[in-house]
């Protein structure tokens, strides 16, 4: 059986430990491989090999630190395909889905291409007489990285693009469940020239991760995951006296207003509700029918949900497994809880027929109708195919619904009422809103994160503000006195003059 490695000083490296985990086919439920834990003396030897690594790279000129970058998009670009299936048959997601994932992470490279413009500094000549002031950025050193299991590619990148860029070298902890994407990478940066140890690729657990968090080398931490783990990452590496991004969970809804277009709608609310089995942290998972449009927005959800296929990824089907069998009962509990404490089961996910192996972790699309902001399947982050519909009155009733919530990740509107759209904008409390756009991920020059408990530290992920992330500000403030009256005392504070 293959193992997949740790990729350390630029090469594949079996580690010290003798723990491991298996990695498995959702689809098939089949054991494809054991995945090397780190264990104290890896997470050394990475961090070490990181370190030296860093010192060279960060003297590199950032001209040919991009033309690194940019052979690393054009081979990512050309090798997609390969990339797409190792994360089909690890996590699950339909083939066209994982293209998708790659294409968003390659947005990322493509930005961090543009990091020479990205790390000007400003200067003012002649802030006061005979001086003068400019600013630069710096990197970091060693990054750490810790990535979740539902987007093995595209979560790393939009980190690691920009910090390799910027100059840092790199240490990705990726998820145990889907670590081969982690080793590719590796891979690809070596065939495009990077030194070795400016990435590093450390598997495992929290052992790994707790490494990551206590080691005085490392500056920085970049997380994405579920809530609590994100809370415990960034009071873990805080305490370290660490640079943290912890972008946590979610629970996204989509405001439907009575003079929105239904049908729309209702696309919308399955394509985001159901996509990747709803293992994303952007996934529609509450749609809040205002006024009288619930009936029918209902019924039209139920029709498009009634036509999609699950099965295995690479058969052409609309939705695959969920990653594990544990995370696959764990959704199905879910909504045994919906059931029983009243809501309306319109669609069962838990009797899908599934167009694969009769192991694979199948749960099919499941939508509720009826939900109430009580139910557990409205309060907590299920992170699968379960879409639940409330029902609101008005808009502002909707809109105190959204802001009620602890999470604040995501949330869409769908209306023609330009009014409406405009005042939800400004009143919503949440970091990402879409309107009529279910899913308002932001392009890689903006930046991604949301409010309250969906992020812990003050940085979103990529555009200017990981730029920022990854980077120090110096203010250098300089003058030339002329020889001839240089010199003499002054004690007061200094003035501009």
């Amino acid at each position: 059986m293959r193992t997949i490695p740790h990729w350390i000083d630029g090469q594949a490296h079996p580690g010290t430990s003798t723990r491991a985990g298996d990695v498995t086919d959702p689809a098939t439920g089949e054991v494809t491989g054991r995945v090397a834990f780190a264990g104290a003396e890896d997470v050394e030897a990475a961090v070490a090999s990181a370190r030296k690594a860093a010192v060279d790279w960060a003297a590199t000129s950032v001209s040919a630190r991009t033309q690194v970058v940019f052979r690393f998009r054009e081979l990512l670009n050309e090798r997609k395909e390969e990339l797409a299936r190792i994360i089909t048959s690890e996590h699950g997601k339909v083939h066209s889905d994982a293209l998708g994932e790659v294409a968003r992470g390659q947005e990322v490279v493509e930005f961090a291409c543009g990091i020479p413009h990205l790390l000007k500094g400003g200067n003012s000549p002649q802030v006061s007489t005979g001086v003068d002031v400019h600013s630069v950025r710096q990197p970091l050193g060693v990054v750490g990285i810790i990535s979740p299991f539902n987007f093995p590619a595209m979560v790393p990148m939009w980190f690691f693009p920009i910090a390799i860029a910027a100059g840092n070298a790199v240490v990705l902890k990726p998820s145990e469940k889907d670590p081969s994407a982690s080793i590719w990478l590796a891979e690809l940066w070596a065939e495009a020239g990077l030194p070795a140890g400016v990435f590093t690729v450390l598997q495992g657990d929290k052992v790994a991760v707790d490494g990551l968090l206590d080691h005085p080398d490392v500056a920085s931490i970049s997380f994405v995951g579920s809530t609590p783990i994100a809370e415990y990452v960034y009071e873990r590496a805080s305490r370290a006296g660490k640079r943290v991004q912890a972008l946590g969970g979610a629970k996204n809804h989509m405001v439907v207003l009575p003079d929105a277009d239904l049908d729309l709608a209702a696309d919308a609310a399955v394509s985001a509700g159901y996509g990747s089995a709803g293992e994303r942290c952007m996934a529609i998972s509450v749609v809040v029918a205002v006024g009288d449009t619930g009936d029918a927005l209902v019924e039209k959800i139920a029709e498009r949900t009634g036509t999609l296929r699950v099965g295995d990824g690479e058969r052409g089907t609309d939705m695959g497994p969920l990653v594990t069998l544990a995370h696959r009962d764990k959704v199905a509990s879910y909504v045994d809880a919906g059931e029983s404490e009243g809501a309306s089961l319109i669609v069962d996910g838990r009797q899908v027929d599934a167009d694969g192996a009769s192991d694979g972790f199948w749960l099919g699309p499941t939508l509720f109708d009826h939900v109430t902001p009580e139910m557990s399947v409205y309060t907590d982050e299920i992170f699968g195919p379960v879409l639940s519909v409330v029902r609101a009155d008005t808009y502002q009733e909707a809109l105190d619904l959204v802001n009620a919530n602890r999470y604040g990740n995501g949330v869409a509107i769908f209306t023609s009422n330009g009014g409406a759209a405009r005042a939800f904008e400004t009143d919503v409390q949440v970091g990402m809103i879409g309107v009529n756009v279910p899913i308002p991920v932001p392009m890689a020059y903006y930046s991604f994160g949301g409010w309250k408990a969906s992020l812990f530290g003050d940085t979103h992920a990529h555009g200017t503000e990981g730029v920022h992330f990854f980077t120090r500000g110096k203010v250098v403030t300089t003058r030339w006195p002329d020889p001839a009256t240089a010199g003499g005392l002054e004690l007061a504070f200094p003035k501009n003059h």
